[in-house]
């Protein structure tokens, strides 16, 4: 293969990676909603309370599995070692398998211990035990996509991803459809964990599909005239291949173990609510119910969250493996250029999309939510909108989190992000109980916000530290009234169709989505002028964007945007 195909495959392999990553985010953000609609802030609760307990587990499994495997593989394949590959392959296998095994009787016959002494509620020993099945599937599966990332081969790794997701969410909202009418939130939520497992079924016929491929066919998926040597099966025996076993494992987990910590920060995150909220209402006076109910409340903001910080660092971290590039080239001046565009970026994005969440968070919950009266409306009256206010600017502080550890570890402080997110994390759960018991699920979001904070405070200080980055205050007072002007023109628009649209229709769900999109729609066209006019974003920074030229044009043509030179441009 020529140096220029391989470019090209290597291109579209990321591009493979990158879509897929994109849909399975934007599939796992959305499902949470119509879940919550069929079967309430309970089935939310049973939810919220066991996913985390799995992906915990999970994390520690298979978090830096294919990223270990792909890299061993490669190396053993650049030297033209097959057997070596293999064998890597099997010996991973084979150990992971073990790992997926026991973590899975763990979580099965631990699962009334858990439910009890974990989150006080028995009801939750069947989801507990429903989502365990997923570990004995997903470690092979996180092995076999390692593989085949380790031949450069990009398409199982990306199908399976998207295969997975759409087939656990279809588990959860069919399951929840059907089952939570006749049996209730309990067996809907048990069903809907239960998706971890068929998801992952369904991804690993699809690695097998591809593996059959591979056998059947002189021509692989990638489009190269060789095959891919299709992996062994785990059962085989290493002595014939003459593969240390031991070393290959040292390794293994030598890649790994750095990535699994760094995963395990947020699912930690996420465990303290799970363990807190409902634990420490009902010890301060609440029924429990009305304590499940909360929890399930809380999470409502959970999926807003994550949207807007999703769309907030796509562009800023797309500037991140230049940082990389720069690193290795050791320009220390580019580092530093770039690290200062990206977090710019990320902050002009992420505080527009917190002050949007907090100044619209009543409308958007009543659109996306169903509220089902019940004793909960006796403790939370707004139904969860003053917690999703103050949530809202959690993705403020997480997208900036985001970017900034990225920087990091681009510059190769690959753990200091971890570190620095883990203190966030026991400043959360110090946060919570001191402050639920005064605000209930507000205290939480707000000590949500502070963990973040700290978390981001750390990570901005070491970039700063690291890479000889620095910001003056006066670069960030345009972005704020920039912040502040489109601020008064959402919240304008809002008050002006709270007092029209009630003459045309009646307050249900269509009501509040007109004046959510509307709102959101002048927000956005308001900020995006006030950037340019108040030259927030520069045109060589908008320059960055992808296919940005035309638009380029049309705001110099407009006046929006000052014309230059081609010296200048």
């Amino acid at each position: 293969m020529s140096g220029e195909e391989q470019t090209r495959s290597l291109l579209q392999g990321t591009a493979i990676l990158a879509f897929a990553a994109f849909f399975t985010k934007v599939i796992g953000v959305i499902y949470r909603i119509p879940y919550q609609n069929l079967t309430g802030d309970t089935g939310l609760y049973v939810y919220s309370q066991v996913y985390p307990i799995y992906t915990i587990l999970l994390t520690l499994a298979t978090a830096g599995i294919p990223v270990a495997v792909s890299k061993l593989v490669s190396e053993r394949l650049a030297y033209g070692d097959v057997t070596g590959a293999r064998g890597i392959f099997k010996a991973a296998a084979i150990v992971m398998t073990g790992t997926g095994v026991l973590f899975f009787l763990v979580l099965f016959f631990g699962a009334p211990w858990i439910a009890y002494l974990w989150n006080n509620d028995q009801q939750l020993t069947l989801p507990i035990r429903a989502v365990s099945f997923a570990l004995l599937i997903v470690p092979l599966m996180a092995v076999l996509r390692g593989y085949y990332q380790g031949h450069q081969v990009m398409w199982p790794t990306g199908v399976s991803q998207m295969v997975e997701q759409i087939v656990r969410v279809m588990t959860i909202l069919l399951g929840s459809y059907f089952l939570y009418m006749p049996f209730g939130a309990y067996v809907a939520g048990a069903t809907a964990v239960f998706g971890a497992f068929t998801g992952s079924l369904a991804a690993l016929a699809v690695l097998l599909f591809f593996w059959k491929r591979t056998v059947h066919q002189s021509a692989n998926f990638s489009g190269r005239p060789s095959s891919v040597p299709s992996p062994s099966l785990p059962s085989q025996s290493l002595a014939a291949r003459h593969v240390p076993f031991l070393k290959i494992m040292k390794k293994v987990f030598a890649y790994a173990l750095p990535i699994s910590l760094g995963s395990l920060v947020i699912p930690l995150f996420q465990l303290v609510d799970s363990a807190s909220i409902p634990n420490i209402l009902t010890w301060s006076g609440w029924v429990p119910e009305a304590a499940r109910d909360a929890r399930g409340l809380f999470d409502r903001g959970q999926p807003l969250v994550q949207f807007g910080a999703f769309f907030a660092t796509a562009m800023a971290l797309a500037l991140v493996p230049s940082i990389a590039e720069a690193q290795a080239k050791k320009d220390v001046r580019l580092i530093a250029k770039r690290s200062r565009l990206a977090l710019k970026l990320t902050f002009v994005l992420g505080l527009a999309s917190s002050v949007g969440l907090f100044l619209l968070a009543e409308p958007i919950n009543r659109m996306f939510y169903l509220n089902h009266p019940g004793i909960i409306e006796a403790y939370i009256p707004d139904y969860g909108t003053t917690s999703i206010s103050v949530l809202a600017f959690v993705i403020f502080f997480t997208t900036l989190n985001i970017t900034a550890a990225a920087i990091l570890q681009g510059v190769g402080q690959m753990l200091l992000p971890a570190r620095h997110l883990l203190i966030g994390m026991l400043v959360k759960a110090v946060g919570n109980v001191l402050l639920i018991p005064v605000f209930d699920i507000t205290g939480a979001a707000l000590a949500s916000v502070i963990g973040y904070a700290l978390a981001t405070v750390l990570n901005v200080r070491s970039v700063s530290l690291t890479v000889g980055m620095r910001f003056s205050r006066y670069v960030l007072l345009k972005p704020l009234l920039a912040t502040l002007l489109m601020a008064a023109a959402v919240w304008l628009m809002k008050k002006g169709l709270g007092h029209v649209l009630p003459l045309l229709l009646a307050e249900g769900r269509v009501y509040y989505m007109i004046v959510s999109l509307i709102s959101v729609f002048t927000g956005v066209i308001v900020y995006m002028l006030l950037l340019l006019k108040l030259e927030v974003i520069s045109r060589r920074e908008l320059a960055l964007i992808p296919k940005a030229d035309r638009v380029i044009r049309f705001l110099e043509y407009t006046g929006i945007m000052k014309k230059v030179g081609k010296k200048e441009g």
